[in-house]
């Protein structure tokens, strides 16, 4: 039987792996002046813009763009760009080029409005914004078997903010309205700040008790919300039970290329070589004392 879903996943192009594995590193990425990830903040910023007004659209454009532009510059943000004497045209050429560079692999339509994207508007963001940051995910589990834990876990606004961008990106793919995929995916696990995350084989063992828990904590979390932005949340949050609606299968096709990257991660990292690193990633690189640090590691038996 043809559900019309298989074919509209068959046209996702194998190059947005790359740039998606980048993304997906913005868990990852800390620096001396902030607290948590770049995607951990990303996701307050996201969720205190909305708070205090600003257009979902404008907030979906920064958000994306600031994540693209993370990929390249790391933790080299507007404000640390403000700081250093870089600022207006000169700062926002240089976030242009790194979401240019970063965006090389992926679907031009999938970049408007991205360059030259708003700045996100200072908000401050609802409680549960906090306690997403701090409940990490379940790893990997299945009824009946041990727990499989990678350190260090991702926590639930990572995986959100993740989720989130890939959404935007992966719209096009399927005709989906992508601000509600942007927004459903920043909502879409409100319901563990209360709820700590079991994972698959927990779920199960809840049982008739899953869902109507599931809907109590969401309905928790979104009364901290404003009336209007609690109602539009609810609406986006209407593509998650399924993938019958464009926007039902470019949030499942987020959500699950998020959850396999994240393992994937790990697995990678784990079948890295000394070769790879010192000769394709060239750890050791061109400089004026390069011959003497191979002659070093020869010496050392680190040359690989």
């Amino acid at each position: 039987m043809n559900d019309g879903i298989a074919p509209a996943a068959e046209t996702l192009p194998v190059r947005i792996l790359g740039p998606f594995r980048e993304l997906g590193e913005l868990k990852r990425i800390r620096s001396a002046l902030q607290e948590g990830s770049i995607a951990e903040r990303l996701f307050a910023a996201a969720w205190g813009a909305l708070v205090a007004g600003q257009e979902l659209g404008a907030v979906m454009r920064a958000t994306t763009a600031a994540a693209l532009a993370a990929t390249r510059l790391g933790d080299i943000d507007r404000g640390v760009l403000s700081a250093i004497g870089v600022e207006g045209d000169e700062a926002q050429a240089i976030i242009d080029r790194a979401v240019g560079e970063a965006a090389e692999e992926l679907p031009p339509e999938a970049l408007d409005g991205l360059r030259g994207a708003p700045l996100l508007t200072a908000g401050a963001a609802p409680p549960f914004v906090t306690k997403l940051a701090r409940q990490p995910r379940a790893g990997v589990t299945c009824p009946g078997k041990p727990r499989l834990l990678l350190e260090p876990p991702e926590n639930h606004a990572e995986h959100c903010l993740i989720t989130a961008v890939y959404g935007v990106v992966l719209s096009p793919f399927y005709g989906a309205g992508s601000e509600a995929v942007f927004l459903a995916s920043l909502a879409h696990h409100l319901h563990n700040a209360l709820i700590p995350d079991s994972g698959f084989a927990g779920e199960v063992l809840l049982g008739k008790h899953l869902e109507p828990a599931f809907a109590r904590a969401t309905e928790l979390a979104l009364a901290e919300l404003p009336a209007a932005l609690a109602d539009r949340v609810r609406k986006a949050r209407a593509i998650l039970p399924d993938a019958e609606t464009p926007e039902g299968r470019a949030f499942h096709a987020a959500d699950t290329l998020d959850r396999v990257l994240q393992i994937e991660q790990h697995l990678r990292a784990g079948k890295a070589t000394m070769h790879y690193v010192l000769h394709d990633m060239e750890l050791v690189h061109a400089g004026p004392v390069r011959v003497f640090q191979d002659r070093l590691l020869t010496a050392m038996g680190l040359s690989a």
